[in-house]
């Protein structure tokens, strides 16, 4: 194990001591979402949207939410629209109310918040052989 396997290695491990009780997925339709960026002293950018999420033969609601701060660009977001089918990676949020965003997958259009490596699924083609 190399040095930058013990590394990730760590890091990975006090996360989950720290957030592992609190790790979260939902998966459902996307009911709605509002996504709002603000501009402080024209370098500051603080991007704030909230998703509804509506899960799969459930009449509960769950609301997401994502916040990012950057200096200088303009943070983007994904395009969700109404009715997608989402995967939902979060935080409970400790008084329960709503959950912390970490990373959405996009079922509907096959996109992520953050990408993440995974290996592709590899298409098939036939290799036809020719006959002498």
């Amino acid at each position: 194990m190399g040095f930058r396997d013990k590394l990730t290695d760590y890091y990975t491990k006090s996360y989950l001591k720290k957030y592992g009780d609190r790790l979260t997925q939902a998966q459902g339709n996307v009911l709605s979402v509002k996504v709002d960026v603000k501009r402080y002293l024209w370098i500051f950018y603080v991007l704030t949207a909230v998703v509804f999420v509506k899960p799969e033969r459930s009449k509960n609601v769950i609301k997401c939410t994502y916040k990012k701060k950057r200096w200088f660009k303009k943070p983007t977001f994904m395009n969700i629209h109404q009715g997608h089918l989402i995967i939902v990676q979060a935080l409970k949020d400790k008084k329960n109310e709503s959950i912390k965003i970490l990373n959405i997958r996009n079922l509907s259009n096959k996109q992520d918040l953050i990408p993440v490596d995974q290996p592709q699924p590899k298409s098939t083609t036939k290799i036809q052989r020719v006959r002498k």
